[in-house]
């Protein structure tokens, strides 16, 4: 018997307006759509999984959680352009935080906290990371320039396919990241709550995180996907391992 091709949940972005048609005599108007950068879908279909992709709910929709992991192996929990509301790690605003998408948080906190909780494998990618962390408790820094000045730039102005500052890893991350990573990212790991750090970045930030004694709950604060595919081969071993597949 052939094993099956484990099955990864892979949340994904919002936007109001999508792209329009061109000008033209056709009337096609900008409509809100649920998307995924497809090299995601890639990375994940080339180290032998099935990616299943997973909008954000509706205001007001609770996600059916269990009725997810009912059919997935593992999770991916991907990053965007947005911030999670202060409010879900028991903070008032205290410096900048960028446009907030309640709708993901209401599936990707529950989700995270299920996968943590039930022993499922889970990766968290940038702000996925930082979802992951405040799911279980931690904080986040609101945003680096302002509170932590010392801080390296961490918003490289250049294409995210290039790498943009050195990283140590260890631990589960170890031989699956380069000597460095890219970095699109204001925020960042405060309070870890039961995680441990398994990245670093040389000014001391954060950059990946594990939850010792789970399968595999790993976070990476970059996107790997743009730079290179060994977290998302790591992950996919991992998901793969007790299915038997390859």
């Amino acid at each position: 018997m052939i094993p099956r091709r484990p099955r990864i949940l892979v949340t994904c972005d919002r936007r109001d307006g999508g792209p329009a048609d061109p000008a033209g005599a056709r009337v096609r108007p900008r409509r809100a759509e649920a998307y995924l950068n497809e090299v995601i879908v890639a990375h994940l279909r080339a180290a032998g999984a099935t990616p299943l992709l997973v909008p954000p709910v509706h205001e007001g929709e609770s996600p059916d959680i269990e009725g997810l992991l009912a059919v997935a192996d593992g999770v991916v929990i991907t990053g965007g352009a947005h911030d999670l509301h202060p409010r879900h790690y028991g903070q008032p605003f205290l410096a900048r935080v960028g446009p907030i998408d309640e709708a993901r948080a209401a599936l990707e906190l529950p989700l995270a906290r299920a996968c943590l909780a039930q022993g499922v494998p889970i990766l968290g990618v940038c702000g996925g990371m930082q979802a992951m962390v405040v799911a279980m408790g931690g904080t986040l820094v609101q945003d680096l320039r302002t509170q932590r000045p010392s801080a390296h730039d961490h918003e490289q102005a250049s294409d995210p396919a290039t790498p943009w500052h050195p990283v140590r890893a260890w631990g589960p991350l170890e031989g699956a990241v380069g000597d460095a990573v890219n970095s699109t990212h204001h925020q960042a790991i405060d309070a870890l709550g039961p995680f441990a750090v398994c990245a670093e970045a040389p000014d001391g930030v954060i950059e990946g995180v594990h939850l010792p004694g789970h399968p595999f709950a790993v976070g990476v604060q970059w996107h790997p996907e743009l730079v290179e595919g060994g977290v998302y081969a790591r992950f996919v071993q991992a998901v793969a391992a007790p299915l038997g597949a390859a």
